[in-house]
């Protein structure tokens, strides 16, 4: 049983192409999705008085950790567009990561059957 299931994770199938390219294009679409948030958090959360957001650097640490986790150390934001970004990037994250991880268990799913 243990040289069967040894077996069958070192085959490559067309399924396995389609799964890690589906994962790419979520990885490619998220870091787009970084990299427009970092700009518009900047632009929006830099001038706050009272806020977190001070550089590009904050900028993209907030932006990767709410696409990551939903979650920062650093302060929500303060003005009324950077809290629409904010909302956008997590809405994504909850998006991708559910919608990732249903690709996967799905693809799991039809292995064993």
């Amino acid at each position: 049983m243990i040289r069967e299931e040894l077996a069958r994770l070192g085959t490559w199938e067309e399924r396995h192409r389609r799964l890690v390219g589906r994962l790419l294009v979520v990885l490619l679409a998220t870091l787009v999705v970084d990299v427009l948030g970092t700009v518009l958090i900047y632009a929006f959360e830099r001038h706050v008085a009272n806020g977190d957001i001070h550089n590009m650097f904050d900028a993209f640490f907030f932006t990767t950790v709410q696409l990551l986790t939903v979650s920062s150390q650093i302060r929500n934001p303060l003005t009324t567009w950077g809290r629409i970004v904010d909302i956008a990037l997590e809405i994504w994250a909850v998006i991708v990561v559910a919608g990732s991880a249903g690709a996967i268990a799905s693809f799991f799913q039809s292995a064993d059957s």
